[in-house]
């Protein structure tokens, strides 16, 4: 665990400040975490109500990001926190249900230097994915429906991407004045695919919803729409459904030939009150 992130996290039993020491992280009450050797740390304390992405669906996601498909999204994301930055710099970048890291690792390689990340997610599968996806990035199992494992007020921007959105703990991990990017699929995302293989739709009042879980925190600053056409290939296609929520329904992305896809969401940065 880099120092630089470690010095970012709160005890999960106590709250306390974590330190590093060699590979245990430790508060001054003795509750100690050691870090895995593949470079996280779990700091669940209890079972969590999601049980998380499968090892299949982290594989399936790490092939199909690292296709590129969702370039375009990872920019608009990077553009968003860049926004945010100060003197070029956002400081410690958090995300939250961050898969493999993919789009962390993307925002730090935009960013200047000094930016550290750290990926949360409930899924150890995921984790040992995102403590290697950037040399300043930091990976940790968390529940982000519970309190974060985060001190107060150490990040600059948090990014929640295709994930669920705990209001509260973000802005408490915020700075004043700290940015949340927020990232949300339209109706129209990958709408071909749910025509085609019954995938799960989007429900049409997203948009709304997401601004009333956020709008007694958080003011809306910014947004921009991505809109891409994809001409994926069936292994690509097959990736995408065993990566998504549909593959716990059961759904396969079984294709004869090519298929032309719409990527639609929405990019929108919001400020802590």
């Amino acid at each position: 665990m880099l120092p630089d992130v470690a010095a970012l996290l709160a005890c999960p039993v106590c709250t306390g400040a974590l330190d590093a020491a060699g590979r245990t992280l430790r508060c001054a009450r003795g509750h100690a975490f050691d870090v895995a050797r593949q470079g996280y740390v779990n700091l669940l304390t209890r079972r969590s109500r999601s049980p998380g992405d499968t090892a299949s669906m982290v594989a399936a996601r790490d092939r199909f990001l690292r296709g590129g498909w969702y370039a375009p999204i990872a920019d608009a994301i990077a553009d968003a926190v860049a926004e945010a930055a100060v003197d070029g710099v956002p400081g410690a970048v958090l995300d939250v249900g961050a898969g493999t890291g993919w789009y962390l690792a993307r925002v730090l390689d935009a960013a200047a230097e000094g930016a550290v990340g750290l990926a949360l997610d409930v899924s150890p599968f995921a984790s040992r994915r995102a403590a290697r996806c950037h040399p300043r990035a930091g990976a940790v199992v968390a529940d982000t429906w519970g309190r974060l494992p985060v001190r107060d007020g150490v990040a600059g921007v948090v990014l929640d991407v295709f994930a669920p959105r705990n209001a509260a703990e973000i802005a408490r991990v915020l700075r004043p004045g700290g940015s949340l990017v927020v990232v949300t699929p339209t109706p129209e995302h990958l709408a071909e695919l749910r025509a085609a293989l019954g995938l799960l739709g989007v429900q049409p009042d997203k948009e709304e919803r997401v601004a009333a879980s956020l709008g007694e925190r958080f003011t809306p600053v910014g947004e921009r729409r991505v809109r891409a056409r994809l001409h994926l290939p069936p292994d690509a296609v097959a990736d995408l459904v065993a990566m998504g929520p549909s593959a716990w329904h059961g759904a396969r992305g079984e294709v004869d030939g090519p298929v032309d896809v719409t990527a639609s969401v929405r990019v929108a940065r919001y400020v802590s009150r």
